[in-house]
């Protein structure tokens, strides 16, 4: 006789999910300026990383042409390195 045991740890692909969208689809924004520092200091974390794309649901696509800007405005002086 063979016992089973079932696992209580829950599954993770069970949970529930939701889609956010991306802001910059969202507001018809086609080009990421890099001089545009209000909107690229909404995707900066606090210690001034970039953000993930998972936290503010920004497409993959967005996501790439952010990093550059934001690399950009800090090349330039605009944007700070780090926070301190």
């Amino acid at each position: 006789m063979r016992i089973v045991q079932t696992s209580t740890i829950p599954n993770i692909f069970m949970t529930q999910t939701y889609s956010m969208q991306c802001y910059f689809k969202q507001n018809n924004i086609k080009h990421i300026d890099y001089k545009d520092i209000e909107i690229l200091q909404k995707f900066l974390a606090p210690t001034g990383k970039i953000m993930p794309s998972g936290r503010t649901g920004i497409a993959a696509k967005n996501q790439r042409k952010l990093a550059l800007a934001v690399k950009h405005a800090r090349f330039m002086g605009l944007l700070p390195y780090i926070q301190g």
